[in-house]
């Protein structure tokens, strides 16, 4: 569909800071001129909104969006963060599924799905989608996401059969490079691939680091520094699945 169009714009989706969707760094999309103005709008305020937290408002916009425009297909994939926050993981799967039915490059969809697997325990699931992302070789921003992602979830799976903290420490480290060092959350990842590997002195500093990059959220600080306790008393972090 993209290809198609002559003129487009050019508009930055938001990354909301939370674990579902690791990465602060905005991403962007390529949209036609002309589509409903209306949809656009409140796309743009629900995206907004979800950055700022604002779940309730961020549902209402995003679906206001999605009945004036259904082929606003973005939309989608906020809607699918929102359902992140709301813990309502089959939904956001179901939103990215049909987000990429209509863009099948729409590689951070597939990371989000990825997300919602892991949440719902479904390990191997989750790391087959962050694999194939890897292996089709994204935008320099996509591919640190999906090794971050994967070094997230080599470093803090429950199941212990999926943990490898040396390759988390390479994807990691790899995602931290493209990204310029800038990203609080990959270098999060970073810190926590050296928890599981047992090196608590670098999971400390890299912690130190993450709270200390430029820009960073409340919620994003209180989360690093619950890491950064736990990592102090040399205990890895492991995330749980949903119940």
């Amino acid at each position: 569909m993209q290809n198609t169009i002559s003129k487009v714009l050019m508009i930055l989706l938001a990354v909301v800071a939370a674990r579902e969707a690791r990465g602060s760094v905005p991403i962007e999309v390529v949209y036609g001129v002309g589509r409903n103005k209306v949809a656009m709008k409140l796309w743009e305020d629900a995206e907004t909104q979800l950055k700022n937290g604002d779940i309730e408002n961020a549902h209402r916009n995003v679906e206001a969006a999605l009945r004036s425009d259904p082929e606003l297909y973005p939309a989608l994939y906020t809607r699918a963060n929102v359902f992140m926050r709301q813990h309502k993981y089959e939904l956001a799967i179901q939103d990215c599924t049909e987000a990429l039915r209509r863009d099948s490059t729409f590689v951070e969809a597939a990371l989000l799905r990825a997300s919602a697997n892991a949440k719902l325990g479904r390990y191997a699931a989750s790391l087959k989608e962050v694999e194939h992302v890897i292996s089709i070789r994204p935008r320099i921003d996509g591919l640190a996401r999906a090794l971050g992602d994967r070094a997230w979830l080599r470093a803090t799976c429950p199941d212990p059969s999926f943990r490898n903290g040396r390759q988390a420490i390479k994807d990691a480290t790899t995602a931290c490079k493209l990204m310029e060092w800038r990203d609080e959350d990959t270098i999060d990842t970073l810190a926590a691939a050296y928890a599981e590997a047992g090196d608590f002195d670098s999971a400390v500093r890299y912690e130190q680091e993450a709270l200390g990059t430029k820009g960073i959220s409340a919620d994003d600080s209180k989360m690093f520094q619950y890491h950064l306790e736990l990592y102090k008393q040399h205990r890895p972090y492991r995330e749980t699945a949903a119940r």
